[in-house]
């Protein structure tokens, strides 16, 4: 490396660092509400008799429930429209979901009525005149008679909820009206204020969608005809703290121009988030620092080195999710961590190949370190450029289709793949160019890494497997693996989460340890047989049942509590059946769109048959763990559709170095057969999918063991995922491209070797070794 491009290295490396140092220590992350607690809602806006629920009808939606929300003092709500007829509402610390919903989701159509008398037949409709029947509030059983509407919500200016101490009315909430409107409020009240002091006349009704509130009586005070004066109303009810401040956030909101329905509505506690919070940290910090000293015992210095720029990588990422504002969720942090894998598999990519160059000077008496890492840095951008774009691909197919917390992950994964480029491709080569400068460094070659080649790479030099002598037999092999998980599928059939299905699940937490036949029982004898109960811990029990009200789960919770002793709600989630069948179809869309994508990618990045095996390898890697779930019960939902397009990236990026290395190898094969060139290409990068794999297993084992329950079954998907994918790579992706090269080979023999696609320009040819 030049002394000029290493002092512009040098200079971006130390401006971002500089740079990721003061966001992490002056700007708080985002938290999700699955870390930090909260209630998450979406509703969804329906035609109305007279209106449409279109974009706009939506954004005028938006409007009225931010008013009604900042109305209920929530601390950071956050709102927004999402496609056209869907709004997502966060409301942190919120832990009554029920109340939430309605507080916000109504239609809240407030009305000021005159009675012209009492009724006892039943509430009624409004006639043709406008007049109608409804219950007294305070009356029990005897009905107003109300003319048509005097004045409407519109033309309330605010409506505050206060404590009436004075006249020992409790909490009412204060009304000021308007313009025009406090002249109607005063004529229709001087009108009710000459009637007698026992007729109903006298009485004004308030009307919130259909229900009477308040109906005061005009007191003496007020003058005949004068009526109220000074635009101001009180609407008094008996009201608690809570219903005066949600009654004023409906009435100052306005009504919303169209209906509204609940299609997914999440809870999470905040002693939960917390617990998410500890255990990822854990996992993050346990599996980070095995894959460190598993990284330094094999590369030695140069692993030093790596680790010192995984280190860099954490805050980069870090600092990048805070900068952008991207929300940090449960799912996000596992993509955080996961995402280490991909910074460790460049690193390694350098390394494998730096130490093949070293080998390749071995007849030079002394040589210089330095040379062989920047060939290898040059040779090796092919290669990490195709993985990092395949996972990118994946990544990106998250963040447009999930939803919720998983889009997070979606974000934090891609963030880790842009940010592990430049971490492995310049602040490793930096640290490493300074470090081999040094003279006690170049008179010891073997401290490097790189003198040798590694036990597992020298013997596989000594002795290369004859692999695809038997491709046929490990072609069906992995049909009937394929096969076994297939039947999986068909015989069990797959657990759809909530999600999917749509539905409601409870989480609770007991005071004493509870048995899941127990709790079952106790359920299924409440009524609910169908329900399905599990326990995730010594007091942990989630109940799913179809989509219920709050009086299904308050016998749910009182039938736990009879076998468990009290219980707290400590996760509450709402899937209605129409988004679930739509999340569904997204996630067959996704991963559909995966494979296209990976092979449209490859097609152009290598011939139809590389590309062909590469994601056959990669679908049946999917098949296989959608299998292994199936298997075992487990529920498939959106953080499992992560962790599957997850494994998309992964299988695909294996592949990728084996294909590349076999590229080359043809280029300047001498007319070695097809077969012998692809053991050869499997030889030679088997330690770099080792030592890449280690490193993302340690990570994926912390999750599992640590990550709690949120994130156990994320990470079993992605541990098989990486252990079928590196054999995929080897049995499945490259017997298969060689069957399909031996049946349809290249137009015209590359330069050098046997048929082949023709070099691109600027490829090594002719030197040691081949682009890894």
């Amino acid at each position: 490396m030049s002394s000029r491009s290493a002092l512009w290295r040098a200079l971006l490396a130390l401006a971002v660092v500089a740079l990721s140092l003061w966001i992490t220590l002056t700007t708080p992350p985002r938290l999700g509400l699955d870390l930090r607690g909260g209630t998450r809602i979406v509703l969804q806006t329906e035609d109305g008799p007279a209106t449409r629920a279109d974009a706009p009808a939506t954004d005028r939606a938006l409007e009225v429930l931010r008013k009604r929300v900042d109305g209920l003092g929530v601390a950071e709500p956050s709102l927004a429209r999402s496609g056209e007829r869907r709004i997502v509402v966060e409301l942190p610390g919120l832990r009554d979901p029920r109340q939430a919903a309605d507080a916000i989701g109504r239609t809240a159509q407030l009305t000021f009525h005159a009675v012209t008398g009492t009724a006892g037949g039943p509430a009624g409709p409004a006639t043709a005149n406008g007049t109608r029947v409804l219950a007294d509030p305070d009356a029990p059983g005897r009905f107003l008679t109300l003319a048509a509407p005097a004045l409407t919500g519109d033309g309330v200016k605010s409506a505050d909820a206060v404590l009436d101490t004075s006249r020992g009315r409790g909490w009412t909430v204060d009304l000021s009206f308007r313009g025009r409107a406090a002249d109607t409020w005063a004529r229709l009240t001087g009108d009710a204020a000459c009637a007698a002091p026992s007729d109903p006349a006298r009485r004004v009704a308030i009307v919130l969608d259909d229900r009477v509130v308040s109906a005061p009586a005009m007191q003496a005070g007020v003058p005949c005809g004068g009526g109220i004066g000074g635009g101001s109303a009180q609407i008094t009810g008996g009201f608690s703290a809570q219903e005066a401040r949600e009654l004023a956030a409906l009435v100052e909101g306005g009504a919303l121009p169209v209906p509204v329905t609940t299609v997914e509505r999440s809870t999470v506690g905040p002693t939960l988030g917390a617990e998410a919070i500890r255990a990822s940290a854990w996992a993050a910090v346990i599996g980070l620092a095995c894959t460190g000293v598993f990284v330094m015992v094999v590369y030695r210095l140069l692993g030093v080195l790596a680790t010192a720029a995984l280190l860099l990588y954490g805050l980069i990422s870090y600092a990048a999710v805070v900068a952008l504002g991207a929300t940090l969720t449960l799912p996000g942090l596992a993509g955080f961590v996961l995402a280490v894998g991909i910074a460790v598999d460049a690193n390694v990519l350098v390394f494998e190949r730096a130490r093949e160059e070293y080998a390749a000077l071995g007849r030079t008496r002394r040589p210089d370190p330095r040379r062989p890492l920047a060939t290898a840095f040059g040779k090796v951008w092919s290669a990490v450029a195709d993985s990092h774009v395949t996972t990118l691909l994946a990544a990106g197919l998250l963040f447009v289709f999930a939803t919720g917390p998983v889009k997070g992950f979606g974000v934090t994964l891609a963030i880790g793949v842009v940010t592990s480029l430049l971490t492995a491709m310049v602040i490793t080569r930096l640290f490493a160019d300074l470090a081999l400068r040094l003279p006690a460094v170049r008179r010891r070659p073997a401290v490097t890494g790189m003198a040798g080649l590694g036990r597992l790479r020298t013997r596989l030099t000594r002795r290369v497997p004859r692999l695809m002598v038997r491709r046929r037999r490990w072609l069906l092999s992995c049909a009937g693996l394929l096969m076994v998980a297939l039947a999986g599928i068909g015989v069990r059939g797959l657990e759809f989460g909530v999600e999917f299905t749509g539905g409601r699940v409870v989480r609770y937490t007991a005071e004493r340890p509870v048995d899941a036949d127990a709790a079952r029982a106790a359920i299924a004898k409440a009524g609910f047989p169908d329900a399905v109960v599990q326990t995730t811990g010594d007091s942990d029990v989630s109940v799913r049942v179809r989509e219920s009200g709050e009086g299904e789960q308050r016998e749910i919770r009182e039938a736990l509590a009879r076998v468990a002793g009290p219980v707290e709600v400590e996760r509450d989630d709402l899937i209605g059946p129409s988004l679930g069948g739509e999340l569904r179809a997204h996630a067959l869309l996704a991963l559909g769109l995966a494979v296209a994508a990976q092979l449209l990618y490859l097609t152009v990045r290598f011939r139809w048959t590389y590309a062909t095996a590469a994601v056959a390898a990669m679908t049946q890697d999917v098949l296989l763990v959608v299998g292994l779930f199936a298997w075992l019960g487990k529920p498939v939902d959106s953080v499992f559709l992560a962790a599957l397009l997850t494994v998309v990236g992964y299988s695909v990026n294996d592949s990728v170095v084996v294909l590349d290395r076999l590229r080359e190898l043809r280029r300047r094969g001498g007319g070695v057969p097809l077969p012998d060139l692809a053991d050869r290409a499997v030889a030679q990068t088997l330690p770099r999918t080792v030592n890449t794999g280690m490193g993302a297993l340690f990570v994926l084992v912390a999750l599992a063991v640590l990550g709690g329950d949120s994130l156990t079954d994320f990470s079993v998907a992605l541990l098989a995922g990486v252990v079928l994918g590196m054999a995929s790579t080897v049995f499945t992706a490259m017997p298969l491209a060689v069957a399909l090269e031996t049946r349809s080979p290249a137009r015209s023999a590359a330069s050098g070797g046997g048929p082949g696609p023709r070099p691109r320009a600027g490829a090594d040819q002719g030197r040691s070794g081949a682009v890894v």
